[in-house]
């Protein structure tokens, strides 16, 4: 494989391993970890820009706010993803957890990489097929602090998002056919001496980039969402959005939670 690869590209040898060592490079679909021979009219395909993340920096036991025979709660940093991308399967918070803890951990809900605060992940694939199906039911209460240009409009706001994999997303008031729902619920408003905005929402459905989409419609965008609105402020994918709250019963126990930060 690696032959093919030095003589269709610029990349040298080790480029192509550490195209590998981060799951950038498939063959016929599935992703390698290592080098294979390749036959005639095998398909190979290469990303040889992967997005970088910030590197693990040993620091993920500190951030585990609870953990049980069942799940964990980790308070999740901006500028991570929580799980693997197409091009990089090592720099994820999913990938460090499983590192520190030395077992597998399963995903069970997602925050954006710019995005910081609480998250669930399974320690068992029966706690996270139990709780994805608590999430489809919408058993799961999450809170947001966000910090904004503008104060919304306090209560309840309603928008459709256009069914596109690509972001920013788009929002309107008006439903058109096809368009899903959005809905979150702006509980307080506090002004900043520095002019911005503190806000509270209660997020009732949990679409990609929902928040920051409702936001930025509304013009009162998150500050430092420049793909939102705000003017870019830190070099870092780092936004003024936290999941600050999680309320929810373990499906398995029946036991209540609740976490704060």
């Amino acid at each position: 494989m690696s032959d093919v690869i030095l003589s269709n590209t610029d990349l040298d040898l080790p480029q192509i391993h550490n195209l590998l060592n981060l799951g950038a490079i498939y063959l016929n679909g599935q992703r390698l970890q290592e080098d294979f021979s390749v036959s005639e009219g095998a398909y190979l395909r290469v990303h040889t820009k992967p997005r970088r993340f910030p590197k693990n920096d040993g620091k993920w036991s500190e951030r585990i706010i609870f953990e049980n025979q069942y799940f964990i709660i980790v308070n999740k940093i901006s500028g991570l993803p929580v799980h693997a991308s197409v091009d990089n399967i090592r720099e994820n918070v999913q990938a460090y957890l499983e590192e520190t803890l030395n077992q597998p951990v399963f995903l069970t809900h997602r925050l954006d990489v710019p995005t910081r605060g609480l998250i669930v992940y399974g320690k068992t694939a029966e706690f996270q097929t139990a709780f994805n199906k608590m999430l489809i039911a919408r058993e799961l209460k999450k809170i947001y602090r966000a910090r904004v240009t503008n104060a919304p409009p306090m209560g309840f706001l309603t928008h459709f998002m256009e069914p596109s994999p690509r972001a920013p997303k788009k929002v309107d008031r008006v439903e058109q056919p096809g368009w899903q729902n959005c809905v979150l619920e702006v509980l307080s408003s506090t002004l900043l001496d520095d002019g911005s905005y503190e806000v509270k929402i209660h997020l009732h459905t949990g679409r990609t980039h929902q928040i920051r989409a409702q936001l930025g419609f509304e013009n009162c965008p998150i500050i430092g969402d420049h793909a939102y609105g705000a003017e870019k402020i830190w070099e870092e994918e780092r936004i003024e959005l936290e999941a600050c709250e999680l309320e929810f019963t373990n499906p398995l126990t029946g036991e209540s939670h609740h976490f704060k930060i």
